[in-house]
């Protein structure tokens, strides 16, 4: 796009944002939890949006952390890494990539296109796993796999590693200790991609025993602007057989569930969602939740149980009756794209929780996000309010983001292992 083109998006944009009341009203503590305050949902001939500058982060320069706890950057110059995976041997896998190319002759997704350039959410992803290995403290760097289709989920079970590309499930053989993989992946299954792929991140998980994995599968629109036949297995938690690759929707109406992860102490299944945008900036919560098998959680018929978005055509009041209510909503426009229940005793006073990373989002003003936060569990259920635990990714005048925290894990020494995408490095955090 030439760069009149962007300039003039730019313009329209801010006339049209200054013309119209967009700015939050409800202090984003008002909308975490199981019941959050939902106000009136607004029209908008642009919706709301605050885009801060992307900016590197300078020589030395880290997020904070709060007292006691430390942060180092173990590595940098990756290509926008977006998940970590700890193997056996200690070894940390990264997925690097940026999406897929969408067509680009639609307004929205032009403007798309120029938000996501300026904030620092754009640029080439590398389509390839990098291997992470520290050697007497020093931290090695690898090419592992190459020729992606930008990969995010990542699972070992056995001597087999699982990638879910943006549209495939592909498998490796793994042996321990290896620095690259050069046998070609074999592909399991389709996974929902096609032209558009608005929400191209596929999570991952293996079930318990390594027979089952579980795929988290965006919609293809924000509210089926894209037509209904272009969701199809989507917004949903796919349930593929490991041994033969057949596959099944596990649980539907997630919008883009990410994040999957086995709670320890219940066993469940549970996810993070990014909910839908442009009806306002309190609305709609993202949120974390358990996922039942064959439950329906809304999308896009209604929102936080059988709260009616008009704008689905046509309405299903059928499938709003059905419509699951979260578990734990985390406020509006935070993009949660990372959960990690921690059971390390390196930072003892974490253990049993969940941190969860938020990617932030330029859909409400003031911003709100961009940071890894933690909330408490007891008896396998959230409780209380989130604590923020790695911040100074946004500025504190939100002009400015250095980073954008992505993927969660846990090392062998209990250490928080944090993907930070737009800042192109992993930031390990652990006890002073």
């Amino acid at each position: 796009m030439k760069h009149s083109h962007r300039t003039l998006i730019a313009l329209t944009i801010a006339a049209a944002l200054s013309a119209c009341d967009t700015e939050a009203t409800l202090d984003p503590q008002k909308q975490v939890g199981p019941n959050p305050e939902l106000p009136q949902a607004k029209n908008f001939l642009l919706p709301p949006m605050q885009v801060p500058e992307g900016v590197a982060w300078k020589e030395g320069e880290t997020p904070k952390v709060p007292a006691g706890l430390k942060i180092e950057k173990i590595a940098s110059g990756l290509m926008h890494p977006r998940q970590v995976y700890v193997l056996p041997n200690n070894d940390v896998l990264v997925a690097e990539a940026n999406g897929t190319p969408k067509p680009t002759t639609r307004p929205k997704q032009l403007i798309m296109g120029v938000v996501q350039q300026s904030s620092g959410k754009g640029g080439k992803g590398g389509n390839r796993i990098t291997l992470l290995r520290n050697v007497n403290g020093q931290w090695e760097k690898h090419n592992f796999i190459e020729n992606l289709n930008a990969p995010f989920g990542i699972q070992l079970t056995g001597n087999t590693l699982w990638v879910a590309n943006a549209d495939s499930l592909v498998k490796f053989p793994y042996q321990t200790g290896q620095t690259e993989i050069r046998t070609p992946g074999v592909e399991v299954t389709e996974l929902p991609g096609g032209p558009i792929n608005h929400h191209w991140t596929k999570s991952l998980l293996a079930s318990p025993d390594g027979s089952k994995l579980y795929v988290g599968v965006g919609s293809n629109s924000n509210i089926t602007e894209n037509g209904i036949g272009a969701e199809y297995r989507r917004a949903a938690v796919l349930e593929v057989d490991a041994a033969s690759g057949a596959s099944r929707i596990y649980a539907s109406g997630l919008r883009n569930p990410t994040g999957l992860q086995w709670e320890p102490q219940s066993g469940k299944l549970w996810a993070i969602v990014n909910e839908r945008d442009e009806i306002g900036s309190d609305l709609v919560p993202d949120y974390m939740t358990s996922v039942q098998e064959n439950g329906f959680y809304g999308w896009p018929y209604s929102y936080f149980g059988q709260h009616v978005d008009e704008r689905a055509k046509p309405p299903r009041p059928d499938l709003v009756a059905k419509a699951i209510k979260p578990d734990y909503a985390i406020s509006s426009h935070v993009a949660p794209l990372g959960l990690l229940f921690y059971t390390g005793d390196n930072m003892p006073q974490y253990r049993g929780g969940a941190f969860v990373s938020e990617h932030g989002s330029w859909n409400r003003k003031p911003l709100n996000g961009y940071q890894v936060m933690w909330v408490k569990f007891e008896n396998g259920m959230p409780v209380g309010t989130p604590q923020p635990v790695v911040t100074g990714f946004l500025t504190d005048d939100q002009k400015q983001v250095r980073g954008l925290p992505v993927g969660l894990a846990m090392d062998q020494q209990g250490g928080l292992l944090v993907a930070d995408d737009a800042g192109d490095a992993i930031w390990r955090v652990s006890k002073e």
